[in-house]
């Protein structure tokens, strides 16, 4: 994979290009920065900018506006090659803050090894209705250790209004959800996104995670999607190397609370 080619490919079309990722929301481009705004339990944020030294702090002081005049919390989404180099710390001078830097990995879904299995005794259910979509917040929620309204929301919202756009998956052991994902799929996008890959404490290390990443590639490969792209935490990055994707450079969620 030329990364360069790849990143460049990623930039122009899922952030410069953008497709609103679910019902209800815009995206749009004001000037020099692409943005989508939505409900409260949207994701609102800054998705790309074109920014130099003299533009920098206006673009982001009209962005708080933007987001303050709809009592919006939001993302500014920035990523290690954005310019200028100084981005992160003229965010930060504007109220923001950082959360934890994440990994940009992306593979050819052609490349990918879709045979992998859940370990024995683990079932994957497509979630395909509101039950599934409690059984995905339930992981979420015990997991992460953050609240799933807003979760709840987008895939309530996405299956039953844009069905073909979300792909999600819960593991069972029993009767009880112990990992979930799910995929975005923009329409006519060559990338399709891992997102909310979680798994129960007492279920990590087990192989759970690569099954759950083998079934949305084979999704994405029916679909005809060229690439699966993740932002990786330090937890998931040696599996997802391991699985065969590799690293295009680093992302930043710096928030702005409402």
């Amino acid at each position: 994979m030329d990364r360069d080619v790849v990143r460049e490919l990623y930039d122009r079309e899922m952030r410069q290009g953008a497709r609103a990722d679910g019902p209800g929301v815009r995206v749009e481009r004001v000037g020099a920065v692409v943005r989508q705004t939505g409900g409260r339990d949207d994701w609102n944020g800054v998705l790309w900018s074109d920014l130099d030294d003299a533009t920098a702090d206006a673009a982001i002081a009209a962005q708080i506006r933007h987001f303050g005049s709809a009592d919006r919390t939001f993302e500014w989404k920035l990523y290690a090659h954005d310019r200028p180099g100084d981005l992160g710390e003229r965010l930060r001078a504007a109220g923001f803050v950082p959360e934890p830097e994440e990994t940009l990995m992306v593979a050819h879904v052609a490349e990918l090894d879709t045979a992998v299995e859940p370990p024995q005794g683990v079932r994957l259910l497509p979630v395909t209705d509101a039950a599934g979509v409690e059984r995905v917040v339930d992981v979420h929620e015990r997991a992460f250790g953050d609240d799933g309204t807003a979760l709840r929301h987008r895939l309530l919202a996405q299956l039953a209004e844009d069905p073909d756009t979300v792909a999600a998956v819960v593991a069972m052991d029993g009767d009880r959800p112990v990992s979930a994902a799910r995929m975005e799929l923009p329409p006519g996008a060559p990338f399709a996104g891992l997102w909310g890959g979680g798994t129960v404490p007492e279920w990590r290390g087990r192989g759970v995670y690569r099954a759950l990443v083998a079934f949305r590639a084979r999704i994405a490969a029916d679909r005809g999607c060229r690439y699966l792209q993740v932002d990786a935490s330090g937890l998931s990055r040696p599996i997802l190397r391991r699985l065969g994707f590799v690293p295009l450079t680093t992302t930043t969620p710096y928030v702005y609370r409402a």
